[in-house]
This record gives structure tokens, sequence and C-alpha cells, in this order.
């Protein structure tokens, strides 16, 4: 009987029907780091409380190079980041785009958690891969508590970034009526022109924004 077992097993391995020796060992727990990481990106804050509880680093990071710091900001859970906040987590850990906590925060008008991020000692001048800064993204979404915000901390309004666009420009070429008529108040210049010689008017009109191009040709 013995004999007749191992005969058919041997035949099913042959046929490629039996999985290999290693595939059948049982796989390691995951750490606990990159169980923190999963338990963040599904806004589970009280799990990674206890992750951290149980020794897990504030600051690990996924493949993107994104902290559960950076992804508590991105999805707007103040509690958490402020938990992260005061579990010693670094509110200037940028992924590996360089975008930082308080860019994911600006970008979805995160006002509160971009808030407790500033307060922490967030860079408000820190800038990504492409030249972006907070109050770029904030401006690029028309997010206006988000800009008020970041302009109250003394960015300067008509600021130049790559290719010498502006905060304006950034929202006139997304369309952010929102962000451009506060930027208008803040003190924005609608004549400025970027390295082509393209006023945010012009960047309105190319990027098919017919209503934020009239507000800016009316406040020329």
């Amino acid at each position: 009987m013995r004999s007749s077992i191992l005969g058919t097993a041997l035949t099913l391995a042959l046929a490629g029907l039996l999985p290999p020796a290693e595939a059948q060992t049982p796989t390691p727990e995951k750490s606990l780091n990159a169980q923190l990481l999963d338990f963040a990106k599904r806004g589970e804050d009280q799990r990674v409380r206890s992750l951290l509880d149980a020794g897990a680093a504030p600051d690990s990071r996924n493949r993107r190079g994104q902290t559960a710091l950076y992804m508590f900001a991105r999805d707007g859970r103040l509690s958490a980041v402020v938990m992260m906040l005061e579990r010693g987590a670094n509110p200037n850990l940028a992924a590996l785009d360089k975008t930082t906590p308080l860019m994911a925060a600006a970008a979805g008008g995160h006002t509160e958690a971009a808030r407790a991020l500033i307060g922490a000692g967030a860079d408000v001048h820190a800038v990504d891969q492409i030249a972006k800064t907070a109050l770029l993204y904030a401006a690029a979404g028309g997010h206006v508590e988000a800009m008020d915000l970041l302009l109250d901390r003394g960015i300067d309004v008509n600021a130049r970034y790559k290719h010498r666009l502006t905060a304006l420009m950034w929202a006139a070429g997304s369309g952010a009526t929102a962000g451009v008529r506060r930027l208008l108040e803040r003190g924005a210049d609608p004549a400025l022109v970027d390295d082509r010689g393209k006023t945010a008017t012009d960047i309105a009109r190319e990027s098919r924004h017919p209503e934020v191009a009239e507000l800016l040709s009316g406040a020329m």
C-alpha cells in the first residue's frame, strides 16, 4: 500500500500537479513595520497605534517611500496625523517622488492636517521632483483654506517656480476658479508671464477653462 501511495505521488509530481516543496513551507508573518503600513493604507489608525506600542517604527516606508504619516495626511485623517507626530514621525520625510506629507495634505485640501504638520515643523517651501510645493498642490486643486494657511506662513503669492510659473498659473491651468479668485484677492499678479511669455489668462485658455480666463482678463 505504501509503495502504491509513493508511486502515485511520484506520478503527480512528474506531471507538475504537486507544488514544489518550498511552496508548502509556511510563509513568515509580516514584520510589524509592514503591518503598520498596511493598516495605515486602510485608515485603521487604532491598529497602527497598537503596532507602534508593540515596537513598529513610526517612519517605516513602503515601496513608494510613503510613511504612515504621509498616508494619513493624504487622506485627511487628522487624529491619526496627530498620533503619528506625537510618536515621533518625521513631518518632512518625503516619498520617492519627493512629495512630503504636507504636499499630500495640501493636494487633498486637508487644511487641519496641514496645520498640524506645519506646527510640527513641516517645511512649507519644500519642493518635489517636478519642483512643486505644497502651495502649488493646493492652488491646482482650488483648496482655498489650505492656500490661505500656506500664504499666511509668509510664502510670496507671486513666487516663481519651475518654468517661472506662479501659483496663479497653476490654478488657472487646472481650472480652479475658487483658487484663482482667492489668489487674486491675496495679491497675485495676472500680468506675470512664464518662460514662454504666457500669462495665467493664456494658460487658462490653452487648457480650455474659459470661465477662469474671463475672470483673469477682468483682473488685468
